[in-house]
């Protein structure tokens, strides 16, 4: 652990130092997050219990919900205490834990999202994938995530960290633990860029590429409702992929202030995005909503 005894804690100094403002913003911030619990376990459930969903298009719209909800849970139930704490204090271990899900599961979503624009492609093009690739794909997604955030987070360990433990932030990311260490960073550095050009950047140029043969395809269709039929199946995953990544690109390319306007991004992609998802799918999605519409039948009914 090198020198991390020098510092047991590090403190995340959040949003506001007001304590009226973080009360109003424990409250807004709780509610978000009951709703991405509620959204994304009602997803979950609907999606297991309704056979008319078992086809790939749910099935990775399963691992989204599952996925949205260890992210968001990742981040958000610390910073709620935080807001109501005085100390607002992390123990190094717990930061380092943190940093680690935080980049896992936020890779692990970007590679599912390339994973689901091909998947809109195959479907498009009157094909299927099989079960067995759709598992793979899930857990090469997960996998490439995670042996990337341990090489990352096995680097960060062994830093020393002996500068100001403050992290203006709400939470712990790699990028915020390198300015608080007085060792050399520049291969942490180099070995976040490439993980960040493999997970975002590369899967963002798969989306692209799986779009414009979606795009291609259903231009050739020749009848007009065909296309509008087509097209509609991929706004909601068009949808999710511009507020994830949209949010993603501007918190990390956007020069540092050090202004509390620049956490409106990473709360975007971490707290606010995980919880739209749900509606985004439910709402702009005919076969979702009467498999909810079955559901709460049966639920009506099993009382009755």
């Amino acid at each position: 652990m090198g020198n991390h005894s020098m510092f047991s804690e590090f403190i995340l100094l959040g949003l506001s130092a007001d304590p009226q403002t973080q009360i109003l913003l424990f409250m807004l911030f709780l509610m978000i997050y009951l709703l991405t619990l509620m959204g994304n376990l009602v997803m979950l459930l609907v999606i297991r219990s309704d056979s008319h969903l078992y086809i790939p298009m749910y099935f990775f719209l399963g691992q989204l919900s599952f996925l949205d909800l260890c992210h968001s849970s990742v981040t958000v139930p610390k910073m709620l205490e935080n807001l109501l704490s005085e100390s607002k204090t992390i123990f190094v271990e717990s930061c380092l834990a943190q940093a680690f899900f935080v980049f896992a599961t936020g890779g692990t979503e970007a590679c599912l999202l390339a994973v689901m624009a091909y998947d809109r492609y195959v479907a498009i093009s009157s094909q299927v994938m099989s079960n067995q690739l759709c598992i793979g794909l899930v857990w090469g997604s997960w996998g490439l995530a995670f042996v990337d955030a341990l090489i990352n987070i096995l680097l960060t360990v062994n830093l020393d960290y002996c500068e100001h433990q403050s992290i203006p932030h709400f939470s712990c990311e790699l990028s915020s633990l390198f300015p608080l260490s007085c060792s050399d960073t520049s291969t942490n550095f180099t070995v976040l860029l490439c993980s960040s050009v493999l997970h975002f950047f590369g899967t963002f140029i798969l989306i692209f590429f799986s779009y414009t043969r979606i795009v291609s395809t259903i231009l050739s269709i020749s009848s007009t409702s065909g296309r509008s039929k087509a097209f509609s199946t991929c706004t909601s995953h068009l949808t999710t992929v511009i507020l994830f990544y949209g949010s993603g690109f501007l918190s990390y390319l956007l020069p540092t202030s050090g202004s509390a306007v620049e956490m409106i991004f990473p709360l975007q992609y971490s707290v606010v995005t995980p919880m739209l998802n749900p509606l985004i799918y439910s709402l702009q999605n005919k076969e979702v909503k009467a498999a909810m519409r079955r559901m709460f039948r049966r639920y009506v009914n099993s009382f009755t």
